[in-house]
C-alpha cells in the first residue's frame, strides 16, 4: 500500500505543477507571445543589417515615445527596488529598454542556433500565358 500512496503523491504533485505552470503562462501570455514572435517569426539575418544601416534611430525614438506615453497614461513611481524609488518616467523607460533587450536576445539566439524562419513570398504570381491569342 505504501507504493500506491507514493504513486498518488507523484500524480498529485504533477497535477499541481501543471496547474501552476498554466497559471504562470496565462499571466505572462503577452510576453511569451512577443518573445515567440521575435524568436520564431522574424528573420534576424535581414533585420540586423537594417538596424546597423540606421533603423536603430527610429527604434530609440519609438522606445522613448512609448515610455513617455506610458508615464502619462499611468503615472506612478516604482518602489520595486528596495534601496531607491525610481521616478515616474524612468522606470517605464527601463521596462521598455528591458523588453527591447529581450527582443535583441531573441535575435542573437536565433543567429547562434541557426534558426531562420521560412521565406514567405508575398508577391502575386505572374499571369500565365495561355497562348489563345485573345486581343
Amino acid at each position: 500500500m505504501d507504493l500506491w500512496e507514493s504513486f498518488w503523491q507523484i500524480v498529485v504533485a504533477a497535477k499541481d505543477f501543471v496547474v501552476e505552470l498554466l497559471r504562470l503562462g496565462l499571466h505572462w501570455w503577452l510576453v511569451i507571445a512577443w518573445l515567440a514572435w521575435w524568436l520564431l517569426g522574424v528573420n534576424w539575418k535581414k533585420l540586423w543589417p537594417a538596424l546597423a544601416a540606421g533603423a536603430w534611430g527610429p527604434l530609440v525614438l519609438l522606445m522613448f515615445l512609448s515610455a513617455l506615453a506610458w508615464s502619462r497614461i499611468a503615472p506612478s513611481d516604482c518602489d520595486c527596488l528596495t534601496f531607491v524609488t525610481v521616478p515616474n518616467f524612468w522606470w517605464q523607460l527601463g521596462s521598455v529598454a528591458l523588453l527591447v533587450s529581450l527582443t535583441f536576445l531573441c535575435g542573437w539566439l536565433q543567429g547562434i542556433l541557426g534558426w531562420t524562419p521560412a521565406e514567405i513570398n508575398l508577391d502575386p504570381p505572374a499571369p500565365a500565358a495561355h497562348g489563345h491569342g485573345h486581343h
